[in-house]
C-alpha cells in the first residue's frame, strides 16, 4: 500500500498583521504524493499562511497560535538557522511574484545551482548540468544562454519558470506553489503542471497548491480547502466539492466560472460585496454580509467547520443543506 502519511500538518494556525487577526484557526494536511489546493479570493489569507509554513512571515506579521509540522519536525519550535537548512531542500516554495523574488544581482543559473551547492554538495560542471536539465524540463529555450543571464534580461513568464526550476531542483518533500502558472501562456502552463504532477508521482512530493483557477484545481488537486476572510469555510475531496458544495461562498465561487456552453453575451456571475476589512471582522459568519442565505444566527454566531456530505467533506455554514438552492 502506498505511503500517504502526512508530510505537512497545520493545526489551528493563527496569524496577525500589525496586531490584527488575519488567519484564524486554519488546519490542513498534505500527504505524500498528494495535492491539496488552497483556494479563495485575494486577501483571504492563502499566501500569508504559506509564508508561515516556510518561516518567511514579514516583519509586520506574526504567528499567534497553532502548530506546523513537516513530517516528524515541529517547525514552530525551530530557530531561523534550522529553518534555513530545510528551505530549498526538504521544502520549497514557488512564489507568486518571480520578478521580486529572484536576486537581480545574480545570474539565474547561479540562483538555481545555489540550492544544489548548499544542500547536495554539488558544484561545478555537475551542478551546471543539473540546472540545465531542469531548465529544459520547465520549457526554457536555449538554456545554455539563459543560464548566464540576469533576471532583468528575461520576461516575466521566463522568470516564473526560473523560479519553478529553483524550487524543484532538490526534489523537495513539500512543494508550496503560489499561483505557479501566473504570466505563463497555456502551453507552458500545461507543461509546468505536468512537471509538478510527475515530480509528485515519482518522488512522493506533497504539493500545496494556491490558485484562483478552478480548472487547475480540477486537474491537479486531490483535496480542496476553501478559505474566506482568514478562515477555512469548506474542505472536501475535489470530486465531492465539484459535485456538491456545502458553503454559499464555494457555491457562488463555482458559479462565477465561465463555461464554453453558456449563452453568448451573458454577463459573468459575480459575488456581490467585498471581503470585510481585517480591522472589522463581522461577529458571526464572515461571509454573512454577502450571503443570500444569511439569517440572524449567521450574523451573531460563528459556524463551526463540521461534517457535511461525504467522508472528509466539512462545511462552516449554519444553512449548509440549503446551499444547493443557490443558482
Amino acid at each position: 500500500m502506498a505511503d500517504t502519511s502526512p508530510v505537512l500538518e497545520v493545526e489551528g494556525l493563527g496569524i496577525a498583521i500589525n496586531g490584527l487577526p488575519t488567519v484564524d484557526g486554519l488546519s490542513l494536511s498534505v500527504g505524500r504524493g498528494e495535492t491539496v489546493a488552497l483556494v479563495g479570493e485575494s486577501g483571504c489569507g492563502k499566501s500569508i499562511s504559506a509564508l508561515a509554513v516556510m518561516g518567511l512571515l514579514p516583519g509586520v506579521a506574526s504567528r499567534t497560535d497553532g502548530h506546523i509540522r513537516l513530517e516528524d519536525q515541529d517547525l514552530t519550535a525551530l530557530d531561523e538557522p534550522a529553518m534555513a537548512k530545510l528551505r530549498g531542500d526538504a521544502m520549497a516554495m514557488i512564489f507568486q511574484e518571480p520578478t521580486s523574488s529572484l536576486n537581480p544581482l545574480m545570474r539565474v543559473g547561479h540562483q538555481i545551482t545555489e540550492s544544489l551547492e548548499i544542500h547536495r554538495g554539488l558544484s561545478g560542471r555537475r551542478a551546471r548540468q543539473a540546472a540545465l536539465d531542469m531548465l529544459n524540463q520547465v520549457g526554457i529555450p536555449n538554456p545554455e544562454t539563459r543560464y548566464d543571464q540576469f533576471p532583468f534580461e528575461l520576461s516575466g513568464g521566463m522568470c516564473q519558470r526560473i523560479m519553478i526550476a529553483t524550487a524543484l531542483i532538490c526534489e523537495p518533500r513539500l512543494l508550496i506553489a503560489d499561483e505557479p502558472t501566473t504570466a505563463l501562456d497555456v502551453t507552458i502552463q500545461a507543461q509546468i503542471l505536468e512537471l509538478m504532477k510527475r515530480l509528485r508521482e515519482e518522488t512522493g512530493t506533497a504539493l500545496l497548491l494556491i490558485t484562483h483557477d478552478m480548472g487547475v484545481v480540477a486537474d491537479m488537486a486531490d483535496r480542496v480547502v476553501v478559505m474566506y476572510a482568514g478562515r477555512a469555510v469548506e474542505t472536501a475531496d475535489v470530486d465531492d466539492l465539484f459535485d456538491r458544495q456545502g458553503h454559499p461562498y464555494t457555491r457562488l465561487l463555482m458559479g462565477s466560472i465561465p463555461t464554453l456552453d453558456g449563452a453568448r453575451k451573458t454577463r459573468l456571475a459575480a459575488i456581490p460585496g467585498t471581503v470585510p476589512d481585517i480591522a472589522n471582522w463581522p461577529a458571526g459568519c464572515r461571509f454573512a454580509p454577502r450571503c443570500p442565505l444569511a439569517s440572524d444566527i449567521c450574523r451573531t454566531t460563528q459556524p463551526p467547520l463540521k461534517p457535511f456530505a461525504g467522508p472528509g467533506h466539512r462545511s462552516a455554514c449554519h444553512h449548509a443543506d440549503a446551499v444547493e438552492s443557490l443558482t
